[in-house]
């Protein structure tokens, strides 16, 4: 993430439907017989019921993700490197495993702005109303990281469970909710962005990608340090450039609870500007927001060796994604565009 200066010295920060039955593949951080990242060939039938009534998720497979993404195996995801190659295949076999199809040709998007080669990895889940697929709202989080750094008591790797392997989890459950069950009518797109620590350079190169094949974009939902609980808030996630649409009042009516809220601290340091939504909002002009559920307060180990799976709250970052589901649903469905950019 981008340098915030505090007062007292240098922060960084975050740059109803009927029961049916599904037949689902299962991916294991491990992968069988030991292959990272590889598709179970077993499966299970499973019933699934409205996702406001029933957990689609849990902490145990929110924890098996991280597990692996904030691996020491992975050497801190740095852009460019043999572990974020690792990170990237994971990914692509997580989404084909839950028929999320590939944007483009394949699941890689390779930067053409960084100097080693890096890859964002894009997947789709095709709208399935005939005039509303057209348009596409783009659910991303970046999983790189700075890699390895100053050794600190013996241990070098960054691991970067926090940022943002919980971010990029987040994700992939959403992709694998909406993959399994093909009920949005817009179409979505789940992006995985690289070199977002080098100054947002993959969401970057996306944001002008797609602004030149000319997409439809709706909205840009971004998610960024979602692996620590809020404490003393009377909301469960805040979003940046809080005021700039109505993203959080129309979150909340799908949520049904006052789960979106405003912090003062993301609008002081403009967090808007500091993670991958923010290319999104200079080329499109859309909604482009991050949810975000780090304030300053209740995570110590910013861009240090201490970011740490032990410290992960993954049953927290199970709620955010059962929470999240009916709210990405309700607004893939709506028949018209209820988020709008407020007026200055």
């Amino acid at each position: 993430m981008k340098k915030i200066l505090l007062v007292v010295g240098t922060l960084f920060a975050i740059s109803c439907g009927s029961s049916r039955s599904v037949v689902t593949k299962t991916t294991s951080a491990s992968g069988p017989e030991g292959v990272k990242g590889s598709v179970a060939e077993t499966t299970s039938e499973v019933k699934v019921k409205n996702v406001a009534k029933t957990a689609f998720t849990s902490s145990e497979r929110v924890g098996d993700i991280m597990k692996y993404l904030a691996s020491d195996d992975l050497k801190g995801r740095d852009s460019g490197s043999e572990g974020i190659e690792m990170a990237a295949t994971y990914i692509e076999n997580y989404f084909k495993s839950y028929h999320v199809k590939p944007y483009f040709e394949s699941y890689r998007d390779t930067l053409s702005n960084f100097k080693d080669t890096s890859y964002n990895v894009v997947g789709v889940v095709e709208g399935n109303d005939p005039t509303l697929k057209n348009e596409y709202i783009l659910v991303g989080a970046h999983y790189d990281h700075i890699g390895t750094i100053a050794p600190e008591n013996g241990d070098y790797i960054a691991n970067g469970a926090n940022d943002n392997a919980s971010g990029t989890t987040t994700v992939m459950e959403l992709a694998r909710y909406f993959g399994t069950h093909k009920n949005n009518k817009r179409s979505l797109i789940f992006a995985l962005f690289s070199a977002e620590e080098k100054g947002l350079l993959g969401s970057e190169h996306l944001a002008k990608k797609l602004k030149e094949q000319n997409l439809n974009l709706y909205a840009m939902l971004n998610f960024e340090m979602t692996g620590v609980p809020l404490q003393g808030k009377d909301y469960f996630v805040y979003i940046t450039g809080y005021d700039n649409s109505n993203l959080a009042e129309v979150s909340n009516s799908y949520a049904k609870e006052n789960l979106v809220g405003f912090l003062p601290t993301a609008k002081e340091y403009n967090l808007f500007q500091r993670s991958d939504n923010y290319p999104f909002h200079k080329e499109f002009g859309v909604p482009s927001h991050t949810y975000c559920t780090f304030d300053f307060t209740n995570f110590n180990h910013y861009h240090k060796v201490g970011d740490e799976i032990d410290l992960m709250d993954f049953g927290h970052m199970a709620t955010l994604v059962n929470k999240l589901l009916p709210v990405l649903e309700g607004i893939a469905n709506a028949p018209i565009q209820e988020v709008k950019i407020n007026s200055k």
